[in-house]
């Protein structure tokens, strides 16, 4: 795929010209747009497999929804304007949900009605059980609706085809499926759905300091936990995580793991992207044939992140006809999640069919003042209540973009615009989801 026009050359770090976040950000975007127009392959698949996937056509109905008038309370169906005379009414007939519509409303009646149930013809509302007094005998019951309040035509009844009409149109494709998109489904009769396939991300931690999660780390080495961070965070944006083993900070050693690589779709590289002597993935995904869109962004966590493509065919080891997207991210594990967020997913996310590709952003009041030096936007982690009346945010305590525990205790990260220098508390400010 050609890149957009707006996809910028491989910008000098040591100039200094670094994009901001909002040019970084509008790159991505637009490449993410662009790359959405190659549709991923489809897969028919079980319904009960569905969620976390990517519809891949459209869902129409398959009748009228709801199919009948249906009631939306338990009380009595009657005609609204005779109901609203708070005269007695007769009792005439009951229908329950699960009963097949079945005669008509006589003048001057009502018929006890339960939720859900269809609306019987010459009712046009529902009038609550807890609106009403009951009288009459146990032969000739009536109900009367108790004033001052009064019904209108409509009330308490949701039209046959009010949702959706036969044939129309529910979801687009690329819509991602969740409950709500699951059951809409089901409502339609679909026992299998076709969804785009998975794109396949390979993940790889670099650094001689790096050893696995299951050894005990000698002096000088810690434990490769952003492997498995990643792998979680592409499994719950849609893809198919491939951790490969960890590289060491040699060429041999890059080359070979960029080789191994090159089939994915979608290529993650944590560590080595900074301008350091033994910071060798840049060199290595030149080598590799990687075309850079740019090379740093000026935010916190995250300055050091590289963004490229290496091109359909780039070296004889391309298996994938598209080309492998490429992302160096820190090897902090904060600015890792960080920038996977604001710049991986997007592209992950066209890779993957969805039509919603942006990260995601919230408004909170927050709880503190937070004072910083201008000049980066910064993503810091925190912790919101998304309580009511109104989210309330406050930054979590932590000890640079290193700090894991304080990743683990916050739910979200705290924005600070590259031009401000203090926010105060009770403010309304922008956090980052995950």
């Amino acid at each position: 795929m050609a890149p957009p026009s707006t996809i910028h050359s491989m910008v000098d770090r040591s100039s200094g010209e670094l994009l901001s976040f909002h040019e970084a950000a509008a790159l991505v975007a637009n490449y993410a747009q662009s790359l959405a127009r190659n549709k991923p392959a489809t897969e028919s698949i079980a319904l009960a497999e569905a969620a976390g996937r990517v519809l891949a056509e459209t869902l129409r109905a398959d009748a009228d929804q709801p199919p009948f008038a249906r009631s939306t309370r338990d009380g009595y169906a009657c005609r609204a304007a005779e109901a609203s005379t708070h005269r007695p009414l007769r009792v005439t007939g009951a229908i329950r949900a699960g009963d097949p519509p079945a005669g008509s409303l006589a003048r001057g009646a009502v018929w006890e009605i339960m939720t859900g149930a269809p609306v019987p013809r010459g009712a046009d509302a529902v009038v609550m059980l807890e609106y009403v007094e009951s009288a009459g005998t146990p032969t000739a019951p009536t109900i009367r609706l108790l004033p001052p309040r009064t019904i209108k035509a409509g009330d308490n009844v949701v039209l046959r085809g009010a949702q959706a009409r036969k044939g129309a149109l529910l979801l687009p494709a690329g819509t991602p499926l969740h409950a709500a998109q699951i059951a809409l489904a089901a409502a339609c009769g679909c026992a299998k759905l076709k969804v785009f396939k998975k794109p396949r991300v390979a993940i790889l931690s670099t650094g001689d300091e790096l050893v696995p999660i299951t050894s005990t780390p000698k002096p000088g080495q810690i434990r490769n936990s952003s492997n498995a961070m990643l792998a979680a965070m592409v499994s719950a944006a849609g893809g198919e995580p491939w951790t490969l083993p960890i590289a060491r900070d040699t060429a041999k050693s890059l080359d070979a793991a960029l080789a191994r690589a090159a089939s994915a779709d979608l290529l993650l590289i944590t560590g080595g992207v900074s301008a350091g002597k033994f910071d060798l993935v840049e060199p290595a995904l030149a080598r590799a044939g990687v075309r850079f869109h740019f090379t740093g962004v000026r935010i916190q966590p995250g300055k050091p992140l590289v963004f490229g493509e290496r091109p359909r065919g780039s070296t004889k080891h391309a298996l994938n006809r598209n080309g492998t997207k490429c992302f160096g991210l820190p090897g902090n594990p904060v600015s890792s999640a960080v920038t996977f967020l604001l710049f991986a997913a997007p592209v992950l996310a066209a890779l993957s069919g969805r039509i919603d590709r942006g990260p995601r952003f919230a408004l909170a009041r927050l709880g503190s003042d937070v004072k910083l030096k201008p000049g980066l936007t910064r993503f810091l982690p925190a912790a919101c209540t998304f309580a009511l009346p109104i989210p309330e945010v406050d930054r979590v305590p932590w000890q640079s973009s290193g700090d894991i525990a304080a990743m683990a205790r916050s739910n979200c990260y705290l924005v600070v615009p590259e031009d401000c220098d203090h926010l105060e508390a009770g403010s309304t400010v922008r956090i980052l989801l995950p």
